[in-house]
């Protein structure tokens, strides 16, 4: 009763304060029923001027309307009331980077789907999860819509409102630069600094700011400072490593409302970038996964004719800053790929047009796609082709492809990698390729790291074909120029591809014969490849016999086939009759031109021997047993090659340690023979398909290890002579011109085979492929399986091969001894159960040292008249070693 008189007095004194005024009701409530009122701010009862904070400001009208103060370095946003709750767009790339920090000039950030929000006097900038979609009608809408939230990335104050358009005004700059900036590269970057950087907000600002009706483009500088000792490793592309700066491109644009656009389902048995998402609206639906290809709307203007232009076609302009030289075959590689639109109805799909001189537009804006020249002291790849897409529909909207000079500005090659440092360097470069890659979890870093293409093996293969040119006259038909014009082609054409949705295929190198290869007839015609999507080697002929191109100058029929699947104008708009044509055009995944295998089926994971990058050819066994006989022929030609005086001294390292890593990479594709499986993405059932996964026969995989016996383990596999030896000297200049200044003198010609040596046999004897040939026991016909017994015999009778030799007198050089003892340390980890080997590896193992044991103890024991006190001395350790292992 007490409570609801309480109630009853609070009503009777409200009426009171409206009917007596405000001031005049609280002066009479009594204390002991007076309630506080709810304290506001300054500034939402008296909200600001709008016109008098923009006053002095620059003001640029477009889909936003943005007001710049750059006394103060703020950025206003005026937001209109319909713009709330908003789909937007927001593309971030990196306009200049950190070489040492893996920040490259034209990177690509991230794109974002964002939405501002009004929320108590706030505007938040929120990304909504467009992971899991759903039917709004649903009566389960609710609960999923609880079950996966937006995230909240800023809440910004409302600055003020204005009087008559109702539109909000916000400080923008938090967003556009700060310590939490949009890209979030600033905490990237002091983490891959190890926080020895502080963000410097004095020495960063707004660069540049334009407004368009459909968007806004904004640049921004970055400062950083140094507040540690381990400072950013010295780099020539950075003055001074106290302070540097990275400069950020944002592109804001509307979502665009365009109901002519098409989504397209993608299949696993066709290569396409992918926009993904959940459908939890009927989660018993098979596969409630949804995957669209990511594409151009590229639609006819005459939708019922054979051949037609585009209504808009894929225009690329070719950036004001390529050298003049190279813009011909620039536009022909990208030109390239008309021909396939061409065979689905398309006239001139792309076009490429030069951006003029005094052009007074960015190319970073996006509303042009450019292909762009990068000119960086050290650059990790050689091309780099990302596009933006609508995140909804997997629309592409924008694309930027980056060609990286370095490799044709210079033919001599990265002096760090190729030349004398430490023997890190040295070790971690001089094949190419990770042996050890791992495969990351994350998807989205799987991609984004296949956007960056070829990386340092693209320039090495460069450079290859430039010594053999150099060094053998049957190349002298062909000029340079016109081998850096078929690289160049064939790098635009593989990167254009990216931004036409193409994902690589490492299995398109595989369409030709190795005769096939060097027959111009069929490379201008057929191609040289089935994709120019694969990472191709330069295409050089053994030894004796014509060249033909070096790399391809047209696309391949993968190429065709997949553009079709993606850019077939389908005019059934019923889902069933759309799905049933592209089921037609994917039904040819069987034929052997169209075989493909991407990032997931090759990193890490080398299974597959005809899915592998820098590969070439049907017969890779053949194929790479040619190019090593290329890399012996081009060393002996070294050895007589003088280079003119007014070139640097360390011109003959550098060839001389390039041909080695095109030796150990020719060699190395051998591996995935021993215990491999082809792999398919066929679809059990399909017509004309074999299984999935098929062993590598028995021959092919006896094949590769007899390869590897003569041209890696036999003792005559690395047989340079002095005179050539001798010649290999560093350049002796002692500034950062010469990243190698503190090298050695003498070339450490033993540990560089026996590096090489080691990591393949290393990869034999890992226990993933001892498991992988115990494995193919059971997936093979008996007598059909390539055994470990057979293995372990083979390499053990390589290796040591001077137990059972006839001759009088044995000498096993420093080369031979360092192999026997990596053999073991890899043997006797298998023995002792130290590595994850299966259990039948480990008793052959054992059995293997036992007889070993038997052997080097009777060539000690009674014929060691026949040895040279190195040999001797490495046998009887051996010997002891072998036995303390097995327990003697």
């Amino acid at each position: 009763m007490r409570r609801l008189s309480r109630y009853l007095i609070i009503l009777l004194l409200s009426f009171v304060m409206v009917t007596m005024g405000w001031n005049k009701a609280i002066a009479q409530i009594p204390k002991s029923l007076a309630i506080a009122p709810f304290q506001i701010s300054q500034q939402q009862t008296q909200p600001a001027d709008f016109d008098g904070i923009i006053q002095g400001t620059e003001q640029l009208v477009g889909l936003f309307t943005l007001y710049h103060k750059p006394e103060t370095r703020q950025v206003y946003l005026e937001i209109q009331p319909q713009q709330l709750e908003q789909n937007f767009l927001c593309f971030i790339s990196l306009e200049s980077g950190l070489e040492n920090s893996n920040f490259w000039s034209g990177q690509d950030l991230g794109s974002f789907l964002f939405k501002l929000r009004s929320v108590s006097n706030r505007i938040e900038l929120l990304i909504p999860n467009i992971n899991f979609r759903f039917n709004p009608q649903e009566t389960q809408a609710a609960a999923i819509d609880r079950a996966f939230r937006d995230s909240v990335l800023y809440s910004l104050p409302v600055m003020a409102t204005h009087p008559e358009r109702q539109s909000i005004l916000v400080d923008f700059s938090p967003v556009l630069v700060g310590n939490n900036e949009f890209s979030g590269v600033v905490s990237q970057l002091l983490f891959s600094l190890q926080n020895n950087y502080n963000f410097d907000a004095d020495k960063s600002y707004i660069s540049g700011l334009k407004a368009f009706p459909n968007n806004v483009e904004v640049a921004s500088v970055l400062g950083f400072t140094a507040v540690g000792r381990n400072l950013v490793p010295h780099s020539p592309a950075i003055s001074d490593r106290r302070a540097f700066n990275l400069k950020i491109r944002y592109s804001f644009l509307a979502l665009p409302d365009d109901h002519s656009y098409r989504t397209r389902l993608a299949d696993e048995r066709i290569g396409y970038f992918t926009t993904i998402y959940r459908d939890v609206s009927n989660p018993t639906r098979t596969g409630a996964m949804v995957r669209y290809i990511n594409r151009w709307n590229l639609q006819k203007q005459i939708p019922s004719a054979p051949l037609s232009a585009p209504v808009e076609p894929i225009v690329f302009w070719l950036e004001n800053t390529i050298p003049l030289a190279y813009r011909q075959a620039i536009a022909e590689g990208a030109l390239m790929w008309n021909k396939a639109f061409e065979k689905v109805g398309f006239m001139n799909a792309i076009e490429v047009r030069q951006m003029p001189d005094n052009a007074t537009w960015d190319p970073a804006d996006v509303r042009y796609n450019t292909i762009r020249w990068s000119t960086s002291f050290n650059s990790p790849f050689s091309g780099y082709g990302p596009s933006h897409v609508n995140p909804l529909t997997g629309q592409i909207l924008d694309a930027d492809m980056v060609i990286e000079s370095q490799a044709i500005d210079s033919l001599r090659q990265r002096q760090e990698i190729l030349v004398e440092g430490s023997s890190a360097q040295c070790q971690d470069g001089l094949l190419g390729r990770n042996w050890q890659q791992p495969t990351p979890n994350n998807q989205e870093y799987l991609i984004a790291l296949e956007h960056f293409c070829f990386e340092v093996e693209s320039t090495r293969q460069l450079a290859i074909g430039a010594i053999a040119m150099s060094v053998n006259p049957r190349f002298h038909q062909d000029s340079i120029d016109e081998y850096i014009n078929q690289y160049l082609r064939y790098l635009t054409a593989h990167e254009i591809g990216h931004t036409l949705g193409l994902r690589h295929n490492f299995r398109g190198s595989t369409m030709l014969t190795p005769e096939e290869l060097n027959d111009r007839d069929i490379t201008r015609t057929r191609g040289m490849t089935a994709s120019v999507m694969d990472y191709l080697p330069v295409n050089l002929a053994p030894p004796g016999q014509p060249q033909g191109d070096y790399f391809p100058v047209v696309l391949g029929a993968y190429d065709q086939w997949a553009i079709q699947y993606g850019y077939q104008p389908i005019l059934d708009m019923t889902p069933y009759l759309e799905s049933r044509q592209l089921q037609e055009i994917v039904a040819r995944a069987t034929e052997p031109d169209l075989a493909f295998a991407t990032d997931e089926d090759v990193w890490g994971i080398f299974l597959d021997p005809e899915a592998l990058p820098w590969d070439l050819s049907s017969d890779m066994l053949r194929y790479s047993q040619w190019q090593l006989d290329n890399a012996q022929y081009i060393w002996d030609r070294l050895e007589t090659r003088s280079f003119p005086s007014s070139q640097e001294s360390d011109q003959l390292l550098i060839a001389f340690n390039t041909i080695l890593s095109y030796y150990a990479n020719n060699a190395a594709n051998a591996i995935p023979y021993i215990g491999g499986q082809s792999f398919h993405r066929y679809r059990i059932g399909n017509s004309g398909s074999s299984l999935p996964l098929e062993p590598i026969p028995v021959t092919q995989q006896r094949e590769a290890l007899q390869l590897l016996a003569k041209y890696v383990f036999a003792e005559d596999a690395f047989n340079f002579s002095p005179n050539l030896l001798n010649r290999l000297v560093p350049s002796r200049w002692s500034d950062w011109g010469n990243p190698n200044r503190f090298a050695s003198l003498d070339y450490p010609i033993s540990d560089r085979i026996g590096w090489v040596q080691n990591r393949i046999l290393s990869e034999l004897l890992s226990p993933a492929r001892l498991t992988r040939l115990r494995d193919l026991e059971f997936k093979t016909s008996p007598g059909n399986a390539l055994t470990i017994p057979e293995l372990l015999e083979m390499l053990t009778n390589s290796i040591w091969s001077e137990l059972w030799t006839s001759e009088k007198q044995i000498s096993i050089g420093p080369v031979r001894r360092s192999l026997q003892q990596v053999y073991l340390d890899l043997m006797t980890d298998i023995v002792l159960g130290n590595t994850p080997a299966p259990q039948d590896a480990q008793t052959l193992a054992w059995f293997q040292f036992k007889q070993l044991e038997e052997s080097l103890d009777y060539l000690v024991k009674r014929r060691s008249d026949r040895l040279d006190a190195y040999s001797i001395a490495h046998l009887a350790k051996s010997r002891d070693r072998i036995a303390k292992t097995l327990g003697i």
